[in-house]
């Protein structure tokens, strides 16, 4: 373990005039109202996160094709995508496993349990979104088994006018073409808004070699309603579906690397979810009652003939009441919830293994959370969760945060709680080709500790954040099997630690220029098995990013953004018998400009610029990503 970089991290956080925290100015504004940082919505002043907050405008401006693309900029997280736009794509948070991370899209859980529990990000595109909310550090105290590393909460866009109608088009680089239209109504006490976009390109070459092209389909509807029953109650409906498809290459001759094929997968993505909010009169009381589904369906095709199939099912049944007492300084609230997962495999017979499998999982769980403001200056919370699963020991997970406000430009925040993560079907069941399923799979568990400060000096809002956390029983999905010559999944011995900081920076100059940083150290080891540790691969230890938006005009907005991933492990699987082996991935930086042009209250021309610099890199070993590519889009409102 390399301890030196974390102490000089501590001896800057005892520092802090020097320090950093916010990738976007957003973050500055601490009385935010935060959907997902607790059980119920609160102020960013009474949590001890460390959160970012990407608004509306900011979507504007990036005009960002997939929502991962808007994450790049996050501290502390870290994306691999296997490809071009479309590709599978993951999402790690502080050094953790990309399926550690619970997506919430409008409240409605995410995570795909048919791809290992993971939110495929290449299929989530960034329209009709409003706002995105990035809770880092566990929240299993809350929500649960997905969410030991964090939160990301996508707030899809609602009516606000009492009419509206938009419409968009795109063109760009690699044939990319991004169309779509809005219409939205409000009404006495009901509003409605329907949104429509559809994104294809023929993208680039995935393998090293060949140039055949990989390209990307994906067409989303986007439904939100909502409607004040009374003073006290009112329901609200959202829905979200994406259907497309992706080309991919694959290994067919075991030599370790993807080559052209002709291979495609088709996805199907929706969640819905009705939910009713009822607040008393007085104030004291408040409950919530939601009931959502989300739905995949994954299939695959070699030269046009169906192969592979996954789909999976979850329903969720989740009440929350909450009660305030001395003037709503004080706050308890409650959680029950049900979940029901179903998952289905198909697929051709291989390796004289049958894939073809049928399984489901329930979780019934209770939660309880206090939040005091014990004085002017400290804020305090306790949460705890209880999970009975159908195929584990029950699981207690608890958390303990606190904030101090030193004085009016700076506060203390820490916290300290435990997480889990339960198997997922595959490690437990086995997927297609020579993967076999380990039914005896043991949850993983993490201890954590995050110890932040916040500092607005002059114009600039600083922010530094140390994390740490312990993971126990890290499930190991590369396991050789030489009974059953394949590879399983089983439970590591001893701990796998995640350490490191995130720093970050914002000032605005007057009202036309803005300049936000962001740097992450993440020291994320795993147990060699010999005593010592080891790198997880796809973590780098050094990431940055840095943006400038310019209000060139009053109607032109220039923006431009750079980001820097430094060196990372992969790992690369030789013809058999050989073992795998590391490789390293070198280090890249991106450059990208926006500039957003209002020729009129009604028309806006966007023009995008990616990976100016032309950089040549791979974020998952093996697989090509796209070189420069400019784009050029209008957006009408009528």
């Amino acid at each position: 373990m390399k301890k030196i970089s974390l102490l000089a991290a501590t001896i800057s956080l005892s520092a802090v005039p020097v320090l950093i925290q916010s990738t976007y100015a957003a973050e500055a504004e601490i009385q935010e109202v935060l959907v997902s940082a607790s059980l119920i919505p609160i102020a960013a002043s009474r949590s001890a996160n460390a959160i970012t907050v990407i608004d509306s405008e900011q979507l504007k401006l990036h005009a960002a094709l997939s929502v991962s693309d808007l994450l790049r900029d996050v501290p502390g997280l870290a994306v691999s995508r296997s490809g071009v736009q479309g590709s599978q794509t993951q999402i790690r948070a502080r050094g953790s496993e990309a399926n550690h991370l619970l997506v919430l899209i409008d409240g409605v859980e995410a995570n795909d349990p048919s791809q290992s529990d993971e939110l495929n990000w290449g299929t989530l595109s960034a329209d009709d979104i409003e706002r995105i909310e990035v809770i880092r550090g566990p929240q299993s105290s809350m929500r649960g088994s997905d969410a030991m590393a964090g939160v990301v909460n996508i707030v899809t866009r609602g009516a606000e006018q009492p009419f509206s109608a938009k419409l968009y088009t795109e063109a760009g680089s690699f044939s990319t073409q991004r169309y779509g239209f809005s219409v939205g109504a409000t009404q006495d006490d009901f509003t409605v808004r329907l949104g429509v976009s559809d994104i294809q390109t023929d993208g680039d070459n995935i393998s090293r070699s060949g140039d055949e092209k990989d390209g990307y389909e994906n067409t989303s509807v986007n439904l939100k309603a909502g409607f004040a029953a009374s003073e006290s109650l009112t329901l609200s409906l959202s829905a979200r579906q994406s259907d497309g498809m992706n080309e991919f290459d694959s290994d067919e001759d075991f030599d370790g690397f993807v080559e052209d094929q002709d291979r495609v997968s088709e996805f199907r993505n929706s969640t819905v979810g009705l939910q009713a909010n009822y607040a008393s009169a007085d104030g004291r009381w408040q409950h919530k009652l939601l009931v959502a589904q989300s739905k995949h369906d994954n299939e695959a095709f070699a030269d046009g003939v169906k192969g592979n199939e996954t789909a999976s099912t979850k329903d969720q049944y989740q009440y929350i009441g909450s009660m305030f007492w001395n003037d709503g300084s004080q706050r308890v609230s409650v959680l029950a919830e049900r979940e029901e997962e179903d998952y289905r495999q198909r697929g051709p017979l291989s390796w004289g293994l049958d894939p073809n499998q049928d399984r489901e999982r329930d979780t019934d769980s209770v939660a309880i959370e206090y939040r005091s403001d014990v004085s002017d200056n400290l804020s305090v919370a306790l949460s705890s969760r209880y999970d009975d699963n159908s195929e584990f020991d029950s699981a207690n997970t608890y958390r303990v945060e606190a904030v101090y406000q030193l004085n009016d430009s700076a506060r203390l925040r820490g916290a300290y709680g435990t997480a889990v993560k339960n198997p997922t079907f595959s490690e437990r069941f086995g997927f297609y080709t020579n993967f076999i399923g380990n039914p005896d799979l043991e949850p993983e568990e993490s201890t954590s500790w995050e110890l932040g400060i916040d500092q607005q000096i002059g114009d600039w809002n600083l922010s530094a954040t140390l994390f740490d956390a312990e993971l126990e029983n890290e499930i190991d999905g590369f396991v050789y099997d030489a009974v059953n010559v394949g590879y399983t999944a089983a439970n590591k011995e001893g701990l796998s630690q995640r350490q490191g900081a995130e720093l970050t920076a914002g000032i605005s100059i007057d009202d036309s220029l803005s300049i936000n940083a962001a740097y992450t150290y993440t020291d994320s080891v795993e147990s060699d098995g010999a005593g010592g540790y080891r790198d997880e691969v796809r973590r780098a230890r050094h990431t940055a990013s840095f943006n400038l938006s310019w209000k060139a005009l009053d109607n032109l907005h220039i923006n431009t953004n750079a980001q820097y991933n430094g060196s990372q492990l992969d790992q690369f699987f030789p013809p058999w018998p050989a073992p795998s082996e590391m490789v390293t991935l070198s280090d890249y930086t991106l450059l990208n400009i926006n500039a957003n042009y209002s020729a009129s209250d009604r028309l806006d021309i966007y023009l995008r610029l990616d990976n100016l610099l032309d950089e040549d890199y791979e974020e998952v070993f093996g697989y090509q990503t796209l070189g420069f590519g400019a784009s050029l889009g209008l957006r009408f409102d009528l």
